[in-house]
């Protein structure tokens, strides 16, 4: 069986711009092993990092329910944002990196989260990026922090150097957006299961340990042709406008996503690849019931973990 506790990891974002208030109450915590809070980011040069009060309830719910939360920093947008982007680049800087490390864990400590996730991407990766990596394993791990990452083979990934590996506890590998509304031109799906297959095969082969390799799935789609807008479409939204989407990846003129049959395949093809486990973007994406497909990840996780038994 993946990963230490003995079961796979279900990592799920939920990003802090939603109402959490309300939404805490809606999560099905039994289902998952970890969320990471999506993003705060640093306010000024200095390196101190914003925080959300809403986040506080959901740190408290996930905790009772004895779920670790980990702050995520960066993120697609934060990494096109030229000023931010440059605010990392000096803060992981050699002057610099030293103090905004102890920032970080000062404020881990203070907010009572369980770990940082590193989502920085894209033109925000640069040279220093390894040694930050190396720096914050050296300052969390005494403190039993989980330090993990976003990675995306396309998106900045052959700026990052393999041996921050060792230092990750895992990395979610990001294995969607191949296409979306910035190339209006290619019309598809953005995240097949062949698409899954050759990132995760990057990654491997780059030498992350399976142990350490969680497969991401978007609980999103795309639309182009008729469907086109410029930005996703909520995996609740299909299935509020299609009937019978939730067993589709395809739908309408046209939108493209994963359904359950694709997630659930992933799943186990993650099984099968001896992986740490799935990692969603993002959860209040979902629905309950049924057609939930946090609980397709669980039907299959569970099923094979009761296997190995």
């Amino acid at each position: 069986m993946s990963g230490a506790e003995g079961r796979y990891k279900v990592v799920a974002y939920v990003p802090n711009w939603i109402d959490t208030s309300t939404f805490v109450e809606t999560i099905d915590y039994e289902k998952l092993t970890h969320i990471n809070i999506a993003f705060e980011n640093p306010a000024n040069d200095d390196g101190d990092l914003t925080f959300n009060k809403a986040n506080e309830a959901l740190i408290a719910s996930a905790h009772n329910h004895h779920i670790p939360v980990l702050v995520s920093i960066g993120g697609g947008s934060a990494s096109e944002n030229k000023k931010l982007c440059a605010r990392y680049f000096d803060l992981l800087s050699t002057t610099k990196r030293g103090v905004f490390v102890a920032i970080i864990a000062a404020y881990l400590v203070e907010h009572n989260f369980d770990g940082l996730d590193v989502d920085i991407e894209g033109p925000a990766i640069n040279d220093d990026y390894g040694v930050f990596i190396e720096s914050l394993a050296k300052e969390l791990k005494p403190k039993d922090k989980l330090l993990t990452a976003a990675l995306s083979r396309g998106y900045g990934g052959s700026k990052v150097p393999s041996a921050v590996f060792e230092h990750f506890d895992f990395i979610n590998i990001m294995a969607y957006d191949a296409t979306g509304p910035w190339n209006r031109k290619a019309a598809g799906q953005h995240s097949s299961l062949q698409f899954s297959r050759e990132n995760v095969a990057y990654w491997l082969n780059r030498g992350l340990p399976r142990s350490k390799a969680v497969l991401g799935v978007p609980f999103y789609g795309y639309g182009f042709g008729e469907a086109y807008r410029n930005r996703d479409y909520p995996y609740s939204a299909i299935l509020s406008a299609y009937s019978g989407a939730d067993q589709l990846d395809e739908i309408g003129n046209t939108i493209w996503y994963n359904g359950i049959p694709t997630i659930k395949a992933k799943c186990q093809y993650a099984v099968d690849e001896g992986l740490a486990g799935i990692m969603i973007w993002s959860l209040d994406n979902d629905v309950r019931g049924e057609h939930s497909l946090l609980s397709a990840i669980d039907r299959v996780l569970k099923s094979k973990k009761a296997d190995t038994q």
